[in-house]
């Protein structure tokens, strides 16, 4: 009995001291953030300044002022996830929950990748209701989960079609995004919502994800009580699937898509 009391008194103490490096793991990505935002401006601010005068540079400094552009977009890009999820792990972020039209927030999700599905040869495919979908949703937080699915689907479509689907029914709204693509093993359908995690290494982001975008999307999922799954074939391709209750804190028990 002492020993266990012992065994069991060093589990507490190792589990509190895990819980304060935790805290002070998401303190520290939180406030690293913040104090990069203004070197990052100061920096913007010179390469715009460069990039203005761009015909007068040789093409070297040229290509240069160009790929630091293109940096800099991404490193703004992965401090703001940063910070978004940072406030998840808060426990801050909130919901601005509004009646919208859900075919408005996929509309608005796929038109800024529109240009990156046709350079990388991939047809997109809508096939949404023809009468309105209203949902209270956060609109913002949908639309940048769609833009995320529909964004991971084109890299890993292999130039293949992308359906993005919308049905709902009395209690939920589901939207999936299906290509056909290099697929998912199943031990990988949950490792896919790790930070940073990547199948493969070595394959290059056409839409300049930071790691991020899908923790994140679930992470706004689930602050809407919805649910957000994975499921595919090994080179078949994948498929995600958003499921989120019409109205906030309503039953998620159907499923409206498959």
């Amino acid at each position: 009995a002492v020993s266990f009391n012992k065994m069991a008194e060093s589990l507490s103490l190792q589990i509190h001291q895990l819980e304060e490096y935790g805290d002070l793991q998401r303190q520290f990505t939180s406030d690293v953030s913040h104090e990069l935002r203004t070197p990052l401006t100061t920096v913007r601010m010179a390469a715009d300044l460069i990039a203005d005068g761009a015909e007068d540079l040789d093409p070297a400094t040229r290509r240069a002022s160009e790929l630091m552009i293109a940096e800099l977009d991404r490193f703004e890009m992965l401090l703001g996830d940063l910070l978004e999820i940072s406030r998840h792990d808060a426990g801050v972020a909130d919901l601005s929950a509004e009646r919208v039209d859900m075919r408005q927030c996929i509309d608005a999700a796929y038109q800024p990748l529109q240009v990156v599905a046709q350079e990388s040869g991939t047809e997109m495919i809508l096939d949404v209701p023809d009468e309105p979908v209203p949902a209270s949703v956060d609109s913002r937080r949908v639309e940048r989960v769609l833009r995320n699915l529909i964004a991971n689907t084109i890299d890993h479509s292999e130039g293949n079609p992308v359906v993005v689907a919308l049905r709902a029914d009395d209690h939920v709204v589901a939207c999936s995004v299906t290509d056909q693509g290099v697929g998912l093993k199943p031990e990988q359908e949950e490792l896919v919502f790790n930070r940073f995690w990547r199948a493969d290494p070595s394959r290059e982001r056409r839409t300049g994800g930071t790691g991020l975008g899908l923790a994140i999307a679930r992470e706004d999922v689930l602050l809407h009580g919805g649910r957000l799954e994975a499921h595919g074939v090994p080179g078949r391709g994948s498929c995600f699937r958003l499921r989120l209750p019409l109205e906030p804190g309503g039953p998620v028990d159907t499923e409206p898509l498959p």
